[in-house]
């Protein structure tokens, strides 16, 4: 197993920059996330820790060892793609041996290796099956055991699971968690999905246009978001944000108004997510603009003259569309952003 160094890494396409300056240590058996917006260079960057994009400038370094001019065969990664990438014609036990030919593993370990890494998804009574014969999600894990049976230094996962109905993505991501624990791999996920990120990831990555924005746990990333890129991207929904002023003790915006930090003045975002509210209270007035109870909880929409709102309200809370609504904000779990969209360190 490795740790990954990425110093300085750059990639450029001509004029434009795909990823900017990244540096990260992902430590030995770390689950890392990279998140973000499609084109935020979470792929690149994946890519090139593979060895299927060169950096224009940096360092790679896969267990201490520096990987820039290494080609990708070389690097003793396995990746699972988007994709499923089986070949059809072959049997389930064919696609998952595959690599184990093509590395010129002894055949008299190839049984062995490739039942382990079947049993280890779940697949050992379908080996015989041609890919076509199984459904979307008996396809991904036998994508992830042909990942598994050459016993790599590193996972590089890009998707794997964005082709997959909800209830099959909640189960594969318990069983690529399971699945990494019990390797003890340091991977690297690639997603767009905040949901997946906060429930596989040891640390998240969060990128925009190339350039790291935040680092650090589920609970780091979500509790303290470093900007409004951040807090706009993480949660479900995520945090509303609205601009206003703040002077002597008071942040105000339409609709809104709520005790500040007196040290606040000028131009200022207020942050609070919808589940830190309470209906009934006097920090946000508006009309419903939309409602949905979904059994545990109900979502609801408030309308100010500006903008809407999202927030969390108890599973029994119901009201009529366009009638009036008071919220109350939790006031320990308010947060305040500069113009710049940076966080305002205060409590």
């Amino acid at each position: 197993m490795a740790s990954i160094e990425l110093k300085n890494v750059v990639k450029s396409f001509g004029s434009f920059f795909g990823v900017q300056d990244v540096s990260l240590d992902i430590a030995d058996e770390e689950f890392l996330v990279l998140l973000g917006p499609s084109g935020c260079g979470k792929t690149t960057t994946m890519r090139m820790i593979a060895g299927l994009e060169q950096p224009t400038g940096g360092e790679i370094r896969i267990g201490g060892n520096v990987m820039n001019e290494v080609d990708a065969r070389d690097r003793d990664v396995a990746m699972v793609f988007q994709g499923y990438a089986l070949y059809p014609n072959m049997s389930i036990y064919e696609n998952i041996r595959f690599p184990l030919r093509m590395r010129r593993i002894p055949r008299d370990k190839h049984d062995s290796l490739v039942r382990r890494a079947a049993d280890m998804v779940e697949l050992g009574p379908f080996l015989e099956r041609k890919p076509g014969a199984l459904s979307g999600g008996q396809r991904q894990r036998a994508a992830l055991a042909r990942a598994i049976v050459r016993q790599p230094q590193v996972f590089l996962m890009d998707e794997p699971l964005s082709n997959l109905d909800a209830k099959l993505r909640a189960s594969m991501r318990v069983q690529i968690k399971h699945m990494q624990r019990d390797l003890k791999v340091t991977t690297v996920y690639v997603t767009h999905d905040q949901i997946e990120a906060m429930t596989l990831a040891d640390r998240i990555v969060i990128m925009n246009k190339g350039i790291i924005q935040q680092i650090g746990t589920p609970d780091e990333i979500y509790s303290n978001p470093a900007n409004t890129f951040v807090a706009g991207f993480i949660g479900s929904p995520p945090m509303n944000l609205v601009s206003g002023s703040a002077q002597g003790g008071i942040f105000s915006a339409s609709g809104v108004k709520v005790a500040c930090p007196a040290t606040l003045s000028g131009q200022v975002t207020l942050g609070f997510r919808p589940e830190d509210c309470l209906i009934g209270g006097e920090n946000l007035q508006g009309t419903v603009y939309g409602i949905e109870p979904t059994g545990d909880i109900t979502y609801l929409s408030v309308r100010t003259p500006e903008r809407t709102f999202e927030i969390k309200a108890g599973r029994d809370f119901r009201a009529k569309i366009d009638s009036t609504v008071s919220i109350g904000f939790d006031p320990s779990r308010l947060y305040y952003f500069d113009a710049d969209g940076n966080r305002i360190g205060v409590q």
